[in-house]
């Protein structure tokens, strides 16, 4: 198991109120042993003028859980998490449904940490796959 704490759903769900995880409708619903999955909705909060899911929305959805992820493997009381660098290859257009996102560790460091991310259509066809790097700070 690679997560050092292990919240509730809800815990993780209610920490993204009043943020853009809530708005665009980012929904945590699986914690494993190595792995964090969340869905979104494609709609209008999420979709570009062509009426396909937008790519900063896959990216948003990607980060969210890379860096819930990070942060299930450190001390907070100690330590914070911050991006360094995210990457997403936008693989098939949605139009509709719900997406899902996975994430699962590359490299888990004491000072960086490199996450995957694959996002899925209601079919289970990859439509994104993205990977955030992450840096482990020690709070001052």
């Amino acid at each position: 198991m690679v997560f050092s704490q292990k919240p509730s759903l809800d815990q993780i769900n209610q920490s993204g109120r009043n943020t853009m995880t809530e708005h665009l409708g980012i929904l945590f619903t699986e914690i494993g042993d190595n792995h964090l999955t969340a869905t979104m909705p494609v709609d209008e909060r999420t979709k570009q003028p062509m009426g396909l899911l937008h790519g900063g929305a896959n990216v948003v959805l990607a980060e969210t859980l890379g860096s819930v992820a990070s942060s299930l493997t450190i001390d907070l009381e100690k330590q914070i998490c911050v991006g360094l660098e995210i990457n997403a290859n936008h693989l098939k257009g949605v139009k509709s449904g719900i997406v899902t996102g996975v994430t699962t560790p590359i490299h888990i460091g004491k000072s960086t940490q490199v996450w995957e991310i694959k996002i899925t259509n209601e079919q289970g066809q990859l439509c994104c796959i993205s990977r955030i790097t992450m840096a482990i700070l020690d709070k001052k």
